[in-house]
C-alpha cells in the first residue's frame, strides 16, 4: 500500500513537473518576447557582433522581456554562432522563435537611400553613406579614384555624372563596391532608349547632357523654366557662342557663396571657365537633378541666346533674342543688386 503511495505521489510530481516543463517550453518558443506593448523597431546589427553583445542589446534597449529564455532558445537553434549583420525590423510581440528564425535567416529589411544635391564628387561620400553601414572614409576613395571612374566608363571630371540623385531602396550591409555598381546600374535604366535617341539627336553624349543639365540646375530653382534655360545653351552650343555661364565660372573659382560675378572673374584661368573657352566644360559643374537632365532632353525651342535673373529676385529669368536686349535686361538686374548691395 505504501509502496502504491509512492508511485502515485512521483505521478503526481512527475504529470506537474512535465506539464511546467511543457508550459515554459510553450513560452520560450511561442509567447511574446519581442518588444512587448511597443511599436515595431528598426534593430541594426553590425559587422562582427557577438551573441553576448547582440543580446545585451536587446535587453538593455528594452526590446527583449525574457533573455533568458531568448538565449537559451538562440543556442539550440544555433543562432548563437550564426550572427547575420543587418538591419532588420523587429515586430511588437513577435516571439523568440520568430525574432530569431528572422535573424539567423539574414532577412534584412531594405533601407531608403537619398541623396540630392551636391556641388563636387568628393560631397557625395557622406550622403551615399548617411543610412547604411558602410563609412564615408571608405566610399571617398573610390568617388575620387581616377581608375574607377574609368572602370564604369566615366573620367574623374564626369564620374559625378553617373550618381541620379533619388531615393534607393538598399540593404543596410551593401559594400562599396556593391553600392557603386547599383548607381551604374541605375544610371543605365535611367538612358532608356527613347533618352538615348533624344540625346543622339541633340549631338550630345550621356555625360554632355549631364554637363548641360548641371548649368541648368545651377542657373535656376525654379524647374518651369529649366526647359527654357536648356534651349538656350543648346542654341549656343549649335551656333558656337560661347556659353558666358556664371555657375561654371563660380565652380571654376570654389568660392559657391559669389551672388554677383565682376568682369575680372572672367580672366579666372579654367577650363571650366566658359566666359573663356568655347563648347562644354570638362564636365559637370554638380550632381544634376532628373528634372534638369529631362529638361535638356526635352528643350523648349526659340530663338533666345541670352537671359539674366529678374530684378525681382523671383528667381526667375527673362529671355532675350538679341545682345541689345539682353543688355538692357542686365542693368536692370545689376541696379537691384546695387540697391540690395550685392556687390560680391
Amino acid at each position: 500500500m505504501k509502496k502504491k503511495k509512492l508511485i502515485a505521489t512521483f505521478m503526481i510530481v512527475f504529470a506537474v513537473m512535465l506539464s511546467s516543463f511543457a508550459f515554459y517550453g510553450y513560452q520560450i518558443l511561442f509567447t511574446p518576447n519581442i518588444l512587448v506593448d511597443q511599436q515595431d523597431r528598426m534593430f541594426a546589427i553590425p559587422d562582427g557582433t557577438t551573441f553576448t553583445e547582440l543580446r545585451n542589446r536587446l535587453y538593455d534597449e528594452r526590446i527583449i522581456n525574457d533573455a533568458v529564455s531568448f538565449s537559451l532558445l538562440a543556442k539550440l537553434k544555433e543562432y548563437d554562432t550564426h550572427i547575420k549583420p543587418g538591419m532588420y525590423l523587429l515586430k511588437a510581440d513577435m516571439s523568440n522563435t520568430e525574432a530569431i528564425n528572422l535573424l539567423r535567416a539574414g532577412l534584412q529589411t531594405p533601407v531608403k537611400l537619398t541623396f540630392s544635391n551636391a556641388r563636387k564628387i568628393e560631397e557625395l561620400a557622406p550622403k551615399l553613406t548617411s543610412t547604411i553601414q558602410l563609412d564615408s572614409t571608405e566610399m571617398a576613395p573610390l568617388l575620387e579614384s581616377d581608375s574607377v571612374a574609368k572602370a564604369y566608363g566615366f573620367t574623374k571630371e564626369t564620374f559625378i555624372a553617373m550618381f541620379l540623385p533619388n531615393t534607393y531602396e538598399v540593404y543596410w550591409t551593401i559594400s562599396a563596391q556593391e553600392l557603386l555598381d547599383r548607381m551604374h546600374s541605375e544610371y543605365n535604366r535611367f538612358w532608356t532608349t527613347e533618352r538615348q535617341a533624344k540625346a543622339d539627336k541633340l549631338g550630345l553624349s550621356r555625360t554632355e547632357v549631364a554637363t548641360v543639365a548641371s548649368i541648368v540646375d545651377a542657373e535656376t530653382n525654379q524647374m518651369s523654366e529649366a526647359p527654357t534655360i536648356a534651349g538656350v545653351y543648346l542654341n549656343r552650343l549649335e551656333r558656337g557662342i560661347k556659353l558666358d555661364a556664371d555657375p561654371t565660372l563660380v565652380f571654376a573659382i570654389g568660392d559657391f557663396s559669389i551672388r554677383r560675378i565682376l568682369n575680372k572673374d572672367k580672366a579666372f584661368e579654367s577650363p571650366y571657365n566658359t566666359y573663356k573657352y568655347k563648347g562644354l566644360p570638362p564636365g559637370p559643374i554638380r550632381m544634376p537633378s532628373i528634372a534638369a537632365l529631362e529638361a535638356v532632353l526635352n528643350p523648349e525651342e526659340h530663338n533666345y541666346l541670352y537671359f539674366c535673373a529678374k530684378e525681382d529676385f523671383s528667381g526667375y529669368h527673362v529671355f532675350a533674342k538679341t545682345l541689345s536686349q539682353h543688355n538692357v535686361n542686365a542693368r536692370r538686374f545689376q541696379r537691384a543688386l546695387n540697391q540690395q548691395r550685392i556687390y560680391r
